[in-house]
């Protein structure tokens, strides 16, 4: 009797004893944009539910700095347990300190740009992410250009350019290349269209080198564009994220190259410009004949931005679940509905989108998308991209110089064995 007395008594008190608390740490640049905000309050909110006594802690931190802090934090051991990464380059140079999440990959697509050589998936996309080209109609039209046919071939954008340059009003394009991102998207914008896919293959292999003739016709096209005027002053001293597209919006350029989702892109731009007045484009090539079938332009696209889980994480199980729901078509939706982004879940819905330039977007990638180049260089030669199309647009170094440095960068971060 006394021990029956005694087991009750023993499980009163631990049913009265609160659960173990544990919190689950998640890195980003993004859970701070108030815009997003009810994405990560939802999956946050019905984690814990799901979850009594876990907590998530959001830490937001410094887009500039994001990836310089990440890895500092991960080479001490004491990073988070979960964190973001850009698909492509910044995902896959970090392959050894994640998780593998193949199990929870299913329905999503973009997951190429977050997987291994050992075709493992190390974190989850969030969205489809890619480069078109957004233009002010009512810039068009003042110029005499006709703003309900945008130019498909570089000889038609090199004539808009020209008439937006007369008209003196505003330069064609607003650019931001303080960090090196501006060439980051030109790169990818002009090659999606340039390159075969055989030839985005042997880019991502390290195969085709920054000198050759498809990729110093690119690098070429950037000196071009800026010695004929396409930009404003000041752009590598002009940070791309706001300050190029805040000139955009409040009507300073006449085009920019912008995102798919979620920032600096479609919903943005209607809220700024007016959805009437907003127009959107492949960006053309200047090495495609425009009577070649094969030359109509593409778009960049891949997989956008996704988590992944701390190798290296007190709570693995806890954070590969919290990842699973922060991919999952619950919050997604929401992520779409209110932010616009492109999903990368195949179960979340997207016909609720109704904006002229996002359904013109749609249309495409199903039709004439690419890879997106700049993300299947490595980490190293991105960075060396970064610095050598500054001094290219300050005509500080040539671009047989700057594709020699940057076949150097890519020989030692993609060895040929």
């Amino acid at each position: 009797m006394k021990l029956t007395h005694t087991l009750v008594a023993m499980s009163a008190l631990l049913a009265a004893s609160p659960v173990l608390a544990q919190e689950i740490t998640v890195w980003d640049w993004k859970s701070g944009d108030p815009v997003a905000a009810p994405y990560f309050d939802q999956a946050k909110a019905e984690f814990e539910a799901a979850h009594p006594g876990v907590s998530i802690n959001y830490v937001f931190q410094p887009n500039d700095q994001y990836y310089t802090l990440l890895g500092t934090a991960l080479s001490s051991g004491a990073g988070p347990d979960v964190f973001l990464m850009n698909g492509g380059a910044q995902a896959k140079a970090r392959i050894e300190a994640l998780v593998d999440l193949t199990a929870q990959g299913t329905d999503l697509i973009g997951t190429e740009e977050f997987q291994g050589e050992d075709g493992k998936l190390y974190a989850l996309p969030l969205t489809l992410q890619g480069f078109v080209v957004y233009y002010n109609k009512a810039r068009y039209t003042e110029a005499g250009v006709d703003a309900e046919n945008p130019p498909t071939t570089w000889a038609e954008l090199e004539a808009v350019c020209e008439a937006i340059k007369a008209k003196g009003a505003v330069p064609c394009f607003s650019l931001g290349n303080k960090e090196g991102y501006g060439a980051e998207f030109f790169l990818s914008s002009v090659a999606a269209t340039s390159l075969t896919a055989q030839e985005q293959a042997d880019w991502s292999a390290g195969k085709l080198k920054w000198s050759s003739p498809q990729i110093k016709s690119i690098l070429q096209a950037w000196v071009d564009t800026q010695a004929a005027g396409w930009y404003p002053q000041g752009a590598n001293s002009t940070a791309k994220f706001m300050d190029e597209y805040e000139m955009f919006m409040r009507g300073e350029a006449a085009n920019t190259i912008g995102l798919l989702s979620d920032v600096a892109h479609w919903k943005q731009f209607d809220e700024f410009l007016g959805a009437e007045n907003l127009g959107v484009f492949r960006h053309p090539s200047p090495t495609i004949a425009a009577d070649k079938t094969e030359g109509e332009p593409k778009v960049p696209v891949s997989g956008g931005i996704g988590y992944g889980v701390n190798k290296a994480s007190a709570n693995v199980e806890l954070a590969t679940e919290f990842v699973a729901e922060l991919a999952s078509p619950g919050p997604i939706q929401t992520f779409v509905n209110i932010a616009g982004v492109v999903p990368a879940n195949t179960k979340v819905d997207t016909s609720g989108l109704s904006s002229p330039s996002i359904k013109t977007i749609l249309e495409w990638l199903g039709t004439s998308s690419a890879p997106t180049t700049h993300a299947n260089a490595s980490a190293q030669e991105l960075e060396e991209w970064h610095r050598q199309s500054q001094l290219l647009l300050n005509g500080e170094t040539s671009v047989d110089d700057a594709a020699a440095r940057l076949d150097t960068v890519q020989a030692q971060a993609k060895p040929q064995g």
